[in-house]
Parts: structure tokens; C-alpha cells; sequence
């Protein structure tokens, strides 16, 4: 299988099919899932809405996706660089396994993703978002060189605990990232 973006810890590459049972894991545990639906996702959604949207990416935007994350150890997670409503702008995420946590995998691939948007896809912009609340996933976008942008109130039919305090929307720029890359 291609490997789509490489670090010194992590190799990403492209969802298969038969990679359903690896993303039902990821979005079976209830943490991981704590800021995104607050519950595990049903296997048949994963694999009827889920992994299909994932695949369906690759085919509209070649060179864009969610990428499977593997380590030394096997699958961690994904990290993904995502076609936004706005031209030359990219969004960037990540979904990791618990076992990944706190190793500074999440900040490694969203930097070395931020870095190919702008170096190789040629972005002018990369942007991030996550729930007020979501300190763990903040402090990420932070070290990754993404900046804080604004604060954003949703409507959700059933909302999560802590969705009153907003969304918070992180980005950052080409000529600012290269000037702390280069500065």
C-alpha cells in the first residue's frame, strides 16, 4: 500500500475496505468518541456512512483524505487533511486510540500534515476545530503552530456536555507558518 506522508514515528496511508474493523475499534471506545458524538458509533454506521465518506474523499480529492496512522506498534488512529468551502484552505484533524495518547503522536502528524498542505499541495491556509472544552486536542493545535481564531456557537439537536462554551476554531496562514519555520 502507498505510504502517503511519512515521519520519523508515523506512516500514513490510504483507508482500504479492508481496513473496516480497525476504524470500528478507534470509534467503539466512548473516549475517544467523548467530543465528537459522546458515544461509541454502531459497526454497521462505521461501516455503511463512515469508512464509504472516507473512501469517497480519496475519489473527489485525490491528494487530500483521512489517512490510516500507524507506529512502530500497528494502527494508532488517523489523521486526515480535508477539502474545506474555502479555495487553498485545508483542514486538519486527527483521531487517535487511547494507547496513543500523550506520546506526542497527534502533534507530529498534524505538523508534518500542516507542513505538506503548504509544501506540497500548495495551501495558503490550513485551519483546525474542536469543542471549547476539548483542552487536550487545544494544547495539540497550539504546538502544532496553529493559532487560536475565533469562538463558534453551533446548534446541535442533542447537544454534548460542554457545547455551551462554543467551538474554537484554530488556523494558520502559509506566510506565517513559513516565517516560524524559517524566523
Amino acid at each position: 500500500m502507498t505510504v502517503y506522508l511519512e515521519t520519523s514515528r508515523l506512516v500514513l496511508r490510504r483507508f482500504t475496505p479492508d481496513d473496516l474493523d480497525l476504524l470500528v475499534e478507534l470509534d467503539s471506545d466512548p473516549e475517544v468518541m467523548r467530543y465528537l458524538t459522546g458515544e461509541p458509533t454502531p459497526r454497521a454506521e462505521v461501516a455503511d456512512v463512515v469508512l464509504p465518506e472516507i473512501l469517497n474523499v480519496y475519489a473527489e480529492h485525490p491528494r487530500l483524505g483521512t489517512f490510516k496512522a500507524e507506529s512502530a506498534k500497528g494502527f494508532i488512529g488517523w489523521f486526515g487533511l480535508q477539502p474545506t468551502d474555502e479555495l487553498g484552505t485545508a483542514g486538519v484533524g486527527y483521531r487517535l486510540n487511547r494507547a496513543a495518547w500523550g506520546k506526542g503522536y497527534a502533534t507530529e502528524g498534524t505538523k508534518a500534515l500542516i507542513a505538506h498542505a503548504f509544501t506540497e499541495l500548495g495551501m495558503e491556509r490550513v485551519v483546525a476545530d474542536t469543542m471549547a472544552v476539548n483542552h487536550r486536542s487545544r494544547a495539540v493545535m497550539r504546538r502544532s503552530g496553529l493559532r487560536f481564531l475565533k469562538v463558534y456557537h453551533e446548534h446541535f439537536d442533542d447537544p454534548l456536555p460542554g457545547t455551551e462554551f462554543g467551538e474554537v476554531l484554530y488556523g494558520v496562514d502559509r506566510a506565517t507558518w513559513e516565517t516560524g519555520r524559517h524566523g
